[in-house]
C-alpha cells in the first residue's frame, strides 16, 4: 500500500519507519513544512496530490506533565486542529482507511482499572493533561461520526498506553516519565549525586510499553483492519509504580544512591492501566520486558542525543 504517516519524525513514526514489516509499503512521511496539518486547505491538496491508500495519524503536540500544565491551550487546540483537519480532508478526498492514535489520557481520572474502551467520555478527565485529553477524545469521536455517515470510510482509533523507546524526547521540559528518568539518572551518576528527586511518593502506577511493540501491533492492524473495533487499547496489561521505573533505570546505570520524594509536586492519576483484551484477541502481546526496553532506550539516548557514557 501507499501509506501516509503523519508525525513521521516522532517516536511512533520513526519506529514504524524502522519496522521491517513497513519496508514493503510505499511510505509517505512528510515533514511539518511539507504537510502543515494546521492548514486544512494544505492537507486537502496534499491528499489529492499524493493519494495515499491508508493514513496513520501519529502527529501531535506531546509532552510530559510539566509541559501539559504549562501549555494547556496549545495542547488542546493544536492536537484538535491537526486531527480535525486530517480527518475531514481525508473524508473529502475519499481516503478509505485511517488509523488514528489516541492516548490513555482519554480515560476518566477515577475510572476503574483496567480501563475498558467503553469508559471513554464517561467521567471527568485528569486536570494535569485535560487539554490534550479533550483533543484526543474529540478526534476519536470524529472518526466514529465519519464512519457512521459513510461505512466505506473506516476511520478507527488505537489507544496506546504510555510509550517510551528509541526516538523519544529527553528534554526535561517536554519529556515523558522514562526518558526524564534516564536523563536525571545519567546526570546523577556523572555528577556524583547521592539521590535522585521523584515527584510525589513514587506509589502512582503507570503502564509503559516499548514503542517498537506498538509498531508490531500497527503492522498487524494493517493486515486485519476489518477486525478492529472503533476503539482498541494497546498495552502491556500490567503496570509498575513510578518508583519501580526509577529503580530499574538506576540499576541499568549501576547507580548506588537513593531517592528523594518531593511531596509538593503533582503526580497525576494514581493508576492508568488499559484493558488489552481486544488486542490480545487478535493474537498479539507486547514482547519487550522493562529491563530490555530501558537498556535499549539508554543506548539510543547515549548514542543519538548525548554521546554520553558512564
Amino acid at each position: 500500500m501507499k501509506l501516509l504517516i503523519t508525525g513521521a519524525s516522532g517516536m511512533v513514526g520513526q519506529n514504524l519507519i524502522e519496522h521491517p514489516d513497513f519496508q514493503s509499503h510505499t511510505l509517505l512521511r512528510p515533514s511539518s513544512k511539507e504537510l502543515n496539518l494546521l492548514n486544512r486547505d494544505a492537507v486537502v491538496e496534499y491528499l489529492k496530490t499524493n493519494t495515499p491508500d491508508f493514513i496513520i495519524h501519529a502527529a501531535g503536540r506531546v509532552g510530559g506533565i510539566q509541559a501539559n500544565i504549562k501549555h494547556p491551550v496549545a495542547f488542546l487546540t493544536e492536537n484538535m486542529d491537526m486531527g480535525f483537519n486530517l480527518l475531514l480532508a481525508a473524508q473529502a478526498v475519499g481516503i478509505p482507511q485511517l488509523l488514528n492514535l489516541g492516548s490513555s489520557c482519554m480515560y476518566p481520572r477515577n475510572a476503574p482499572n483496567p480501563l475498558k474502551e467503553e469508559l471513554v467520555l464517561k467521567g471527568e478527565l485528569e486536570p494535569t493533561n485535560e487539554g490534550y485529553a479533550i483533543a484526543k477524545c474529540a478526534v476519536s469521536r470524529l472518526c466514529d461520526y465519519i464512519h457512521a455517515e459513510n461505512e466505506n470510510l473506516q476511520y478507527k482509533t488505537l489507544i496506546p498506553c504510555n510509550l517510551y523507546g528509541r526516538w523519544d524526547k529527553f528534554d526535561p521540559k517536554n519529556s515523558h516519565l522514562i526518558p526524564a528518568i534516564i536523563a536525571k539518572t545519567l546526570k546523577a551518576v556523572q555528577e556524583g549525586h547521592h539521590s535522585i528527586e521523584i515527584w510525589g511518593d513514587g506509589s502512582a502506577r503507570r503502564e509503559f510499553m516499548y514503542a517498537e511493540d506498538l509498531a508490531d501491533f500497527i503492522s498487524l492492524a494493517l493486515s486485519r483492519f476489518e477486525e478492529l473495533e472503533q476503539l482498541t487499547n494497546v498495552g502491556l496489561g500490567f503496570d509498575y509504580s513510578i518508583k519501580d521505573y526509577y529503580q530499574a533505570t538506576a540499576e541499568s546505570f549501576s547507580f548506588k544512591g537513593g531517592f528523594a520524594f518531593d511531596l509538593s509536586k503533582p503526580t497525576g492519576m494514581k493508576q492508568k492501566l488499559v484493558d488489552c483484551k481486544r488486542a490480545h484477541a487478535l493474537g498479539w502481546k507486547a514482547k519487550t520486558d522493562l529491563k530490555t526496553g530501558i537498556s535499549k532506550t539508554i543506548a539510543f539516548y547515549q548514542e543519538e542525543y548525548r554521546g554520553a557514557s558512564v
